[in-house]
Formats: structure tokens, C-alpha cells, sequence
């Protein structure tokens, strides 16, 4: 797919700036493979690790369900998740701040040998025509940057009449919040310029131009590869199964990701 850029990239603002440079230094789980960055065994071990921690998402969200759609991933980092989608049959275009995560999207994708490109640009201000896009996917972008009611208003205009949004936003009323708290042990990321949490009535008021829009609360606990010692014992090996052990209809409002399904 080739879609024509309406406008050349924007000038970022200070705060903008400060993200990308942040994470132009943090790739996301980048520390979970010892691998030369880049090399096919790398791309490897940090799929393997983000499916996962992630064991969800490939359960609710269906990669082979965008087939001869054009979908745009917006914050498509290294592009784990976008070659999953270009393996579905997607037509995928990614976007993201970070000009070296573009470029390991690019060789991720070749290395697969997978149809689809990743371009540098500032997802609040895109430069892609207006409802350009079957399918938008953003999982874990909007809290990360300067102005999320922004961006958002940006995936609703490249998005075509009828499409869908597929958004994960971080949850205020989850688990994780409350285990920071006990444990003292920082999330992830918590030293980005920016990281945001929302309820569910955030989330619906940051999507209400959508014409429908379902959430449901993901991400529940998994044992840790990031975090050792006993505080990682006690969480692995005691709070894990205790909490899978209860009723999903007792804990499914306390998940992490506020996965959202919104439709233009």
C-alpha cells in the first residue's frame, strides 16, 4: 500500500521531542534478549517474550481477521505486532516517533519477508489523507503521549466511515496500580516523559466521536521474567495462581488493559 502523505512531517514540540528521545534509548523489553539488536534471533526472543506476557492479545485480537484491509498500527515500535497483522493477509502501514524503531520494523518485516512499511511521523499530527484506513491499532501508544485527545482525533480521521479503532489504554482501577503500591516496585516505563493512567469513563469520554465503543478489561497476572527476587517469588509463585484461582467474573474489572474496540 502507498498512501500519499498530505503534508511533510510536523516540527515536534519540546514534551514530543523528550518522548521520542526516550524511547530511542528504552525499546520496549529490549533487555529480555542477550541477541545482537536486530538480528532475526532478537526479533525472536522479544515476540516470544511479548506473547507471553501478553498471553492474551492473540486471543482477543485476531490477526487473520484483517485480510485485504488497509491497517494503520500507530506507535508500531520494533513491529511485532504489525508483521502479525501483514501475516494475516493486512495491507499494514506503521508510524512512530522513534526513527530507530522505525527502522527495526523495516528489517523485522524484511526478515519475514512480509509486504508493509514503517515511516517516521508524529501520530498527533498525521500526514496521511482523511479516512485512509480500514482498520487503526494503537495498543499501549496513547498513554505514553503529549496530548492523548489529540492523537486519538487523529486515529478517527485516518479511519474510514465503518471502521474500527482497536485502542489499549492503561487501566486506574487495576491490580497493578495496587501491587506498585504494596511492593514498592516501579511498572515499567514509569520514568517515561509521560505515562497515563484512565477508567473506563476516561476512556469512553477520550473515544466519544466514536459511534460505538466496547471495553474490556485484559492483562492479568503472569509470572515475571523481568523482576527477581523474593518479592518476584512470592508474585510468581503465590499471587499468580491465587489470583487465577478466582472466579474471572470476580476479577475481570480489575485487569490492567483496557482494551477498546471502537467503531467510526
Amino acid at each position: 500500500m502507498n498512501n500519499t502523505l498530505t503534508s511533510p512531517p510536523s516540527v515536534l514540540s519540546e514534551r514530543l521531542a523528550a518522548i521520542r528521545d526516550y524511547w530511542e534509548t528504552f525499546l520496549h523489553d529490549q533487555e529480555m534478549s542477550e541477541a545482537p539488536v536486530g538480528s532475526p534471533r532478537w526479533f525472536e526472543e522479544l515476540a516470544a517474550y511479548r506473547y507471553e506476557k501478553l498471553d492474551y492479545l492473540p486471543r482477543v485480537v485476531d490477526f487473520n481477521a484483517c485480510a485485504g484491509k488497509r491497517l494503520l498500527e500507530v506507535g508500531c515500535g520494533i513491529g511485532l505486532d504489525l508483521a502479525r497483522f501483514a501475516r494475516g493477509g493486512a495491507e499494514v502501514t506503521g508510524v512512530d516517533l522513534s526513527p530507530r524503531a522505525v527502522a527495526l520494523a523495516k528489517a523485522y518485516l524484511a526478515q519475514q519477508g512480509l509486504p508493509g512499511e514503517s515511516i517516521e511521523m508524529n501520530g498527533e499530527a498525521m500526514a496521511f489523507p482523511d479516512e485512509s484506513f480500514d482498520v487503526v491499532y494503537a495498543h499501549g501508544v496513547v498513554q505514553y503521549t503529549d496530548q492523548p485527545a489529540r492523537l486519538v482525533s487523529e486515529l478517527y480521521r485516518v479511519l474510514r466511515r465503518g471502521g474500527t479503532a482497536i485502542v489499549m489504554l492503561y487501566h486506574t482501577d487495576s491490580w497493578l496500580p495496587w501491587l506498585v503500591r504494596v511492593t514498592k516496585v516501579s511498572l515499567e516505563h514509569a520514568d517515561a516523559p509521560v505515562v497515563r493512567t484512565f477508567t473506563r469513563q476516561e476512556a469512553r469520554e477520550l473515544l466519544r466521536d466514536f459511534r460505538t465503543v466496547r471495553i474490556v478489561p485484559e492483562r492479568f497476572p503472569v509470572a515475571t521474567k523481568l523482576h527477581h527476587g523474593w518479592k518476584a517469588a512470592v508474585y510468581n509463585r503465590v499471587m499468580v495462581p491465587m489470583f487465577h484461582a478466582l472466579p474471572k467474573g470476580l476479577t475481570r474489572r480489575w485487569g490492567w488493559h483496557l482494551m477498546i474496540w471502537a467503531v467510526k
